[in-house]
């Protein structure tokens, strides 16, 4: 969609705009578009707390009930409370294994739909569309789909037989888009979007307050004598009462900052390592390679080169131990070769009192894991220009590796530049730049408001609060479009927030900013 050619009178102000067309701007869209949950009559849930909670409540839409008291007493894999709550109803028990049905039903109720825009760079589906398409994911299939439309059912009516639940990322990327047009959203997505600023305009006497949304949308213009036809930026300018940044942080890889990491064998990226495959230039004869990071990517990468039989040095700052190391939290059976990569990690590592600092890893059959060496507690000192890397444990001992590539793989930041200073005001901690795992944004738990938004209605989800999973991010949309809709009914929250959807317009007022905790 244009944006141009919607229908937007110049000074009117938007209920909702969404920054980032990715999963979680999709189910949020979702729940915006009328779409509403309820708990379906004599359903049943295996958590006996969660099931007399709710049927205290059965014919009051998820949207309207008290989303805090029902969080009480759940435990998961998120940290974020809505996230465990939502996933709970939709996958009850799926952490075991069991596959019991979501005790929730689904209502087209169109009187509920809250006008909105959702904008993203490419097609609906973000980042998934720009990942290798072969490779599979890392969850299950019915963790990835989103409400209302079953992946697997989808996977079949397009012919394809699933003998196993882990898709492709080129078959989630297509279901994603898919998703947006089965479920008529495509009339709030506008597409070839990039936001350049989003400021808080507080208001001039007789003005309603807002957010000021600036970019420019790339929109294909005259065609050329050569049949080519010329792309233009054509920029916009929104006012919009409440704005939810839902931007993902695949952008801008997360770097070291040390001596030589500028050097062209250091790269950034796991497509940078299957190029130089690709290219011929890593063998069972190559000096080693250096993985940094202990996160799912840099794993893939050890399992790439593992595959070719390269050796691999993998250095990265915890112990194999660490409760938050993201292998101690995945479920063994479900996820094998990540097991696997745990394994090496802690079976075959350096040992700085009886191994020599340059030592190589071990060859073929004098070790469970040939060619590879994890370097626990180490840290990367330099890179020099002869390929040798410098590492240092947290003991002060140095070690000097000679290398074939280097691959950082410690994560990655978003791309904030539209917000001042990149947006680290809004993280938990202002001093460092937003990190999904090291430096979220810090929301209201329950409402997913932005706790040091310059003004009122600034919301965050999914990866910018600490969310990789799609099956996690889903609860932002729920506590999002759940505060919404309390603020067009013009409920009071208890935390003395009292804002109001009135004839579509936020009222900003305030009551009680000590009281606040979505407005700095």
């Amino acid at each position: 969609m244009a944006l141009c050619d919607k229908d937007i009178v110049p000074g009117e102000v938007v209920p909702v705009v969404v920054i980032g067309n990715g999963p979680s701007g999709i189910c949020l869209s979702y729940l915006l578009s009328g779409y509403t949950p309820y708990l379906q009559r004599d359903a049943w849930h295996p958590n006996p707390l969660l099931s007399s909670k709710l049927g205290e409540n059965t014919h009051t839409s998820l949207l309207e009930q008290d989303l805090e008291y029902l969080c009480e007493g759940l435990e998961g894999r998120s940290t974020n409370p809505v996230a465990v709550l939502f996933d709970s109803l939709l996958l009850p028990d799926s952490d075991f294994g069991l596959d019991h049905a979501s005790p929730l039903s689904w209502r087209y109720e169109p009187e509920r739909a809250t006008p909105h825009l959702v904008l993203g760079r490419g097609p609906p589906g973000g980042a998934w569309h720009a990942m290798e398409g072969s490779m599979l994911t890392l969850s299950l299939a019915n963790w990835m789909e989103l409400p209302g439309l079953k992946l697997k059912e989808w996977l079949r009516d397009k012919r394809r037989l699933v003998y196993r639940y882990v898709p492709s990322l080129s078959e989630i990327a297509s279901y994603y888009q898919h998703y947006v047009t089965q479920m008529s959203l495509g009339q709030s997505f506008a597409c070839g979007t990039t936001v350049t600023a989003v400021t808080w305009q507080p208001g001039r006497e007789g003005e309603e307050p807002c957010w000021r949304v600036k970019g420019q949308q790339q929109r294909e213009g005259e065609e050329l004598e050569d049949g080519h036809t010329l792309r233009q930026d054509v920029p916009f300018s929104i006012c919009a009462q409440n704005v939810v940044l839902a931007t993902g942080t695949h952008d801008i890889p997360a770097r070291l900052e040390v001596e030589g990491e500028t050097l062209p064998y250091v790269c950034h990226s796991f497509w940078e390592l299957e190029a130089a495959i690709s290219r011929g230039e890593l063998s069972q004869s190559s000096d080693p390679i250096l993985v940094v990071g202990a996160g799912l990517t840099a794993a893939d990468a050890v399992l790439a080169a593992h595959h070719l039989n390269t050796p691999v040095y993998h250095a990265f700052r915890r112990s194999v131990t660490d409760p938050g190391l993201i292998f101690n939290q995945l479920p063994k059976l479900l996820y094998p070769e990540y097991h696997k990569v745990h394994q090496m990690m802690s079976q075959q590592q350096h040992s700085s009192a009886s191994q020599a600092p340059n030592t190589p890893p071990s060859p073929p059959g004098s070790s469970p894991y040939p060619g590879y060496l994890s370097f626990p507690h180490h840290r990367v000192l330099a890179f020099r220009p002869d390929r040798k890397c410098v590492l240092e444990s947290d003991s002060g001992q140095r070690s000097v590796l000679q290398v074939s590539m280097a691959l950082v793989l410690i994560g990655s930041h978003p791309n904030l530049n539209f917000l001042p200073d990149g947006g680290r005001s809004l993280g938990l901690d202002p001093d460092q730049p937003i990190s999904c795992r090291r430096n979220p944004v810090e929301v209201d738990p329950f409402t997913h408001q932005v706790v040091g938004a310059e003004g009122p209605g600034l919301y965050a989800m999914g990866p910018l609060v600490g969310e990789n999973f799609v099956r996690f991010l889903k609860g932002g949309a729920l506590a999002i479009a759940s505060d919404l809709s309390r603020k067009q009914r013009g409920e009071r929250r208890g935390d003395g927030l009292t804002e109001s959807l009135r004839d579509g317009h936020v009222d900003a007022a305030v009551e009680d900013r000590q009281t606040e905790t979505c407005v700095s």
